[in-house]
């Protein structure tokens, strides 16, 4: 288990930088992307989630990271990222140190193909919701989302057959599922093999 003593970007980034990504590319899917946004603070590494309002359209109340569907204006999904995290949650994208992408992650429930790019944020950002999209921010430490028994596979979660382990991560009174549960698998082995 990785130690909780070291700000882990510069280890993050030079192993994203050496991947290869593997990309979904499939007829019909609506390409989306997200931030994982993640900040070291009193010996710890911590990442941000929201907690999504009742009034979206997709994803009810579920704890996802911030991000949404590619507009042409946007002209990459980095900046989709970037900007979905600027209407969500108020991150300037000036504030986001981009270290990578991980894998694309389908979410079969919507029809979107989500690339996730993870960014270093500073400590104690003043963060501003969106009223219509994010209900809360979660800060949660790194260290509880490695401890035992905080991920579990349920089968019966699995909204894209065998080859799509359906994990689920508990934190506190807050269940991470589907496509966020599916990056943050990727992103903690990552770091597990820093």
């Amino acid at each position: 288990m990785i130690s909780s003593n070291f700000d882990i970007r510069d280890k993050l980034k030079a192993a994203l930088g050496r991947r290869s990504k593997v990309r979904f590319q499939d007829e019909g899917w609506k390409p989306s992307a997200v931030l994982v946004p993640i900040y070291y603070q009193s010996g710890g590494n911590y990442i941000i989630f929201t907690r999504r309002t009742e009034l979206v359209k997709y994803h009810k109340g579920e704890i996802s990271f911030p991000g949404g569907g590619y507009s042409v204006e946007d002209g990459s999904l980095l900046n989709t990222a970037l900007r979905e995290s600027f209407e969500e949650i108020g991150l300037r994208p000036e504030d986001v140190e981009v270290l990578g992408e991980l894998d694309d992650v389908p979410a079969r429930t919507s029809n979107y193909v989500i690339t996730p790019f993870v960014g270093s944020i500073l400590p104690e950002y003043h963060f501003k919701l969106s009223d219509f999209e994010t209900a809360e921010i979660l800060k949660v430490p790194l260290q509880a989302l490695l401890a035992a028994g905080c991920c579990q596979v349920v089968p019966s979660l699995d909204p894209l057959g065998p080859s799509a382990a359906p994990f689920v991560y508990t934190y506190q009174n807050h269940r991470i599922t589907g496509a966020t549960a599916r990056i943050l698998k990727q992103l903690l082995d990552m770091i597990v093999a820093l």
